[in-house]
């Protein structure tokens, strides 16, 4: 069966561009939930003073979460279901895989201790924002050295 290459590779840029910019909205909605905008008078630039106002930017990373876990899934069963057969991850594409893995199981858990059903003890909620602030941190760092250093994802089997 032929496939129209040209197409999956339109379909993997714009994958990708929405990925990016994903990380980055979330990047930025996840920073702005820590009252640094604001403390830092990043807020009183014209233009962004929404990043002062936590519920609003508390929305925007729930919204960016979903969109991420869609992009997510959506990659993922690409791989499983048809680019596993020639490609493979690689060192640098399975430790990106497992710190957002990571990054996706810590925030979920937080979405649960934001629900009046599930309460967690302050040690316990604490102890899963730092994972999941220093895991960002770390994948945010690791994605910036793959990018400039040209470590892609998956190489060829």
């Amino acid at each position: 069966m032929k496939t129209n290459t040209h197409v999956i590779a339109r379909k993997g840029r714009i994958g990708n561009y929405a990925y990016g910019l994903t990380l980055f909205l979330l990047a930025l909605t996840g920073f702005a939930q820590m009252p640094i905008f604001k403390r830092y008078y990043i807020a009183d630039i014209p233009g962004l003073g929404w990043l002062a106002e936590f519920y609003t930017t508390h929305f925007l990373h729930y919204l960016g979460a979903t969109a991420i876990l869609a992009i997510t899934t959506y990659f993922a069963a690409q791989y499983l279901l048809v680019t596993r057969r020639y490609r493979k991850l690689s060192g640098s594409g399975a430790a990106r895989a497992a710190i957002l893995l990571g990054i996706i199981v810590s925030g979920i858990l937080l979405v649960i201790r934001n629900s009046a059903f599930v309460p967690f003890s302050p040690a316990v909620v604490t102890g899963i924002l730092l994972v999941h602030l220093g895991l960002t941190m770390v994948f945010l760092l690791f994605a910036l050295y793959c990018r400039f250093a040209g470590r892609p994802w998956t190489i060829p089997v």
